[in-house]
């Protein structure tokens, strides 16, 4: 039987206000456990909530990223549920009418494909505290910071077909959420947390499988993963004859399977109405064609003017306008150094491979833009030979200095002194005798790849400092004077 896994994604997104949706609070990230839970986070008697205006601006602006329709009146209802970590008893959100409606947003696969997946809604809403299990022997310990910290639920329509779209989804969510200011988007922290709804169905039914949902999930790599192993477990389930429950499971990612973790609740479950301390909130059409014009430029936008103004192939121009700080590494690479296609190539690979190697993000990056562009200068005017650059580059990201500091401190400047380069052509020519008889007597097309010998043995006399644009000139007009 062939199967199709059907996908949709709800990414919890918190906002980077200084303080949280209904109090002043602060929201920073680390600070010592419960001591940014104000009275009004707590819900004590006597405290009334006031709506933070930049969690609504944030949610506008992502609204508008998506093409969305905004809520001109967006209501806040009471979702009540019992848990440690939900000091009122209940989450203020919104269920009825959202700050965005339905909208759209284009994903890019890795095989070049392009495809839209829809979006449902997206609503405000305060985060919960944090259980704590690590540190607490046979107990957990509440940390109720992150209570009262203003989100928006991301509702994915269930278009997605693969794992592999849904990262590429959820990539694209963190990629404008980013580029809009709106979110860190770090996942490491909670920034940025996402639930899958999965379910299976024979290929060419209409009809939805049971869905189960896999809870904050925290990684893009996670993500993949759990997807992959639920609907492998759906898959057998039902080729053996049974059925799937409908439930809320989790990840878990050292034995990479999913668990139960509770049946899955409807909206009925929660008892939501309209919550009595909060008036509608409306927004005027001045108020968003204001933020219209605050945009800033999308990663979509970024790309196809990388295309064009700097001869970026597609692939290249995808890659560097993922995240908006190594979009801004590139512009200001490009710019002082010229070659916007080499220093793409730069940045899509030795600086990439030093970033993953050290699980470094490119704010964090041991060799500036500026330290790089100095590099790529060197290349340029023959100063160092590619090979011997990234020497140079490894020597520059273990701090011993910008380009021209290495390349004088290694003594690695590339000799392109023709008269030494002569000497070493007919010194490498005179100990390879035989060499020299099979290059005489080869059809003239294998002649290109056979003086591969030669260069080599020349590179290796220099210790690689020679220019190869030198050796190659010598060594084809001596070798051709032997014919």
């Amino acid at each position: 039987m062939e199967w199709e896994i059907v996908i949709g994604l709800e990414v919890h997104v918190q906002l980077s206000t200084q303080s949280k949706l209904f109090s002043g609070a602060s929201t920073r990230f680390g600070a010592e456990p419960n001591t940014q839970a104000c009275a009004v986070d707590l819900a004590m008697p006597g405290t009334l909530p006031v709506p933070n205006e930049a969690a609504f601006r944030y949610a506008t602006l992502f609204g508008l990223a998506m093409n969305a329709g905004i809520g001109r009146r967006s209501v806040f209802e009471r979702k009540n549920y019992f848990y440690p970590d939900l000091p009122k008893g209940y989450q203020t959100t919104q269920l009825a009418k959202p700050i965005v409606g339905a909208g759209e947003v284009e994903i890019h696969l890795e095989d070049g494909s392009s495809k839209k997946v829809r979006l449902h809604h997206a609503h405000l809403e305060e985060d919960a505290g944090k259980s704590l299990h690590e540190d607490f022997h046979g107990m957990s310990g509440i940390d109720l910071n992150r209570a009262g910290t203003p989100l928006i639920e991301i509702v994915s329509e269930p278009d997605m077909r693969s794992a592999a779209e849904a990262v590429a989804y959820l990539k694209k969510i963190h990629s404008i959420v980013t580029y809009l200011g709106i979110s860190d988007g770090d996942m490491s922290q909670g920034s940025l947390r996402c639930d899958a709804n999965v379910s299976v169905r024979l290929k060419g039914e209409e009809k939805l499988g049971t869905r189960t949902e896999l809870k904050n999930i925290n990684s893009f790599r996670f993500v993949e993963k759990a997807i992959k192993v639920e609907a492998e477990r759906q898959i057998d389930i039902l080729e053996d004859g049974g059925s799937i429950l409908q439930e809320t499971r989790l990840y878990d990612s050292d034995k990479n399977e999913t668990r139960s973790m509770r049946s899955k609740e409807v909206a009925n479950d929660y008892r939501y109405f309209p919550c009595p301390d909060l008036l509608p909130v409306e927004l005027s059409e001045d108020y968003i064609d204001r933020l219209r014009g605050e945009m800033p430029e999308l990663p979509d936008a970024k790309a196809a003017r990388f295309r064009e103004q700097y001869q970026l192939s597609a692939y290249d121009a995808d890659q560097l306008t993922q995240e908006r700080a190594t979009a801004d590494y590139f512009e200001t690479l490009a710019e002082q150094c010229g070659e916007p296609k080499l220093a793409a190539n730069w940045m899509t690979g030795e600086l990439a491979a030093l970033l993953n190697r050290q699980e470094l993000t490119i704010g964090q990056s041991p060799v500036s833009a500026e330290h790089l562009a100095g590099l790529i200068a060197r290349i340029k005017d023959g100063t160092i030979s590619s090979k011997i650059a990234k020497q140079v580059f490894e020597a520059i990201a273990s701090g011993e200095g910008d380009a021209d500091t290495v390349i004088d401190k290694r003594g690695l400047k590339q000799v392109s002194d023709t008269g030494a380069i002569e000497k070493m052509v007919d010194e490498v020519i005179a100990n390879s005798a035989r060499q020299v008889e099979n290059y005489r007597n080869a059809d003239e097309d294998k002649r290109p790849k056979m003086m591969g010998y030669f260069v080599g043995q020349i590179m290796k006399a220099s210790k690689g400092q020679a220019n190869p644009q030198v050796i190659n000139k010598i060594l084809r007009e001596k070798l051709d004077a032997l014919l």
